[in-house]
């Protein structure tokens, strides 16, 4: 690529050897992410995994996509880039392990004002190691630059996964039943969801992102940027130890859109509002920004990252087996007959 010069394009605004550069300083971090499977290095036209099928009667590929939002506005601001790569992974990945789905591969995108190879670089690094914790490979992605279309600071981070299950493991919830206890696996905090009216309630463009709240403890900023917990692992262990009968994974929508989605007509899950263990930074965005209690639980996961449903006697092999993974997992409440889906008491 040595050969590989066009002034014209770099008089537009894209520079292509700034992108080369950043391959080359990415590859590092890409290089974490090699597990069993790949095929492939980066730098081709296109990703190879050859997935080990031993064992399945029927695999069945399951694929996610998703973004990181407007949270990485908060990481242009402070100029901290390598964390927002792993929310974008955790976005997809944890979607995919609600199937039952081990993932596999990831690619991401990246839309970018300028092409800075150490930023690029370094949001690379960020999927890197959000790969390693949901133990799949980075096995490829695009950079784009777009001047005139975004100012030269910004960006956009995006990505796709895909993982595998065997056909009769898929997770549904025909089995669920009155009866079956909730588990709520911890968030690490916001996620990556709902930072738009995180934006508006601090003025982050005009806030000071380093003033320590006596609520926080550490600095506003690095609160907000905390990463968004990847529970590949942790369910994983759960699904082999216990018998799972839903998934839901707390995003945009709270509990009241995304707990019905793991819930079959004519049963609900009872939610113990009392048992929910919310990290500080909720207290202080509800306080702020004057949020009714019913919009808090509609737009954020309030310290559960993602909801469980196991039999009640399999109950306490899955939190022995989250806990032996990690994830300081606790009862949140139970499944009843009912027709809403979700009942928070």
């Amino acid at each position: 690529m040595s050969n590989s010069h066009s002034a014209s394009y770099a008089a537009a605004g894209v520079d292509i050897e700034a992108g080369y550069e950043g391959v080359k300083l990415m590859k590092k971090h890409v290089q974490r992410t090699m597990i069993p499977g790949v095929v492939s290095d980066i730098g081709g036209f296109g990703g190879l995994f050859a997935p080990d099928v031993r064992g399945m009667t029927e695999p069945v590929l399951v694929s996610g996509t998703d973004g990181v939002g407007t949270k990485q506005r908060i990481a242009q601001l402070m100029g901290v880039h390598d964390t927002v790569g792993i929310d974008c992974v955790a976005m997809c990945v944890n979607d995919i392990i609600c199937c039952g789905a081990k993932p596999l591969f990831f690619l991401d995108y990246i839309a970018i004002g300028k092409n800075i190879p150490e930023k690029v670089a370094s949001l690379v690094a960020g999927v890197a190691e959000g790969c390693v914790r949901a133990g799949c490979a980075l096995i490829g992605g695009e950079t784009a630059e777009h001047p005139g279309t975004m100012a030269p600071e910004d960006y956009d981070l995006a990505g796709f996964s895909v993982g595998i299950v065997d056909k009769a493991k898929i997770l549904d919830n025909n089995s669920m039943q009155p009866g079956d206890v909730v588990l709520a696996l911890p968030s690490s905090g916001l996620h990556s969801n709902g930072y738009s009216l995180v934006r508006k309630v601090f003025d982050v463009e005009h806030a000071d992102l380093g003033k320590v709240y006596d609520l926080l403890g550490k600095p506003l900023g690095e609160v907000l940027l905390t990463p968004t917990e990847i529970y590949v692992k942790p369910v994983l262990a759960m699904l082999e130890a216990a018998q799972v009968r839903g998934l839901s994974h707390i995003t945009g929508g709270g509990f009241y859109e995304n707990i019905p989605r793991a819930v079959p007509d004519g049963l609900c899950a009872k939610i113990d509002k009392a048992a929910i263990r919310s990290p500080a930074i909720f207290s202080l965005l509800r306080e702020l920004g004057q949020i009714p209690e019913r919009d808090m639980f509609n737009t954020y996961n309030m310290g559960v990252g993602m909801a469980a449903v196991v039999s009640r006697d399999s109950a306490d092999a899955a939190l022995n087996a989250l806990a032996a993974a990690g994830c300081a997992a606790y009862v949140l409440g139970e499944i009843v007959s009912g027709e809403e889906k979700v009942q928070l008491c």
